[in-house]
């Protein structure tokens, strides 16, 4: 069984999902958050892991 699953990126801002990537469900038990690009802002901001 696979312990990463398949995660999608939404900006805090303007509500767009704009990144897909994996995190390890063992590793990282809360929602991920990362600073990155979104391209609808135009500007680096917060996104968060959606649910």
């Amino acid at each position: 069984m696979s312990e990463s699953e398949k995660v999608i990126l939404i900006c805090t801002v303007c509500l767009n999902r704009n990144y897909q990537t994996y995190k390890n469900k063992l590793n990282h038990t809360k929602r991920l958050e990362i600073k990155k690009f979104c391209p609808h802002c135009k500007k680096h901001t917060l996104h968060k892991e959606s649910r």
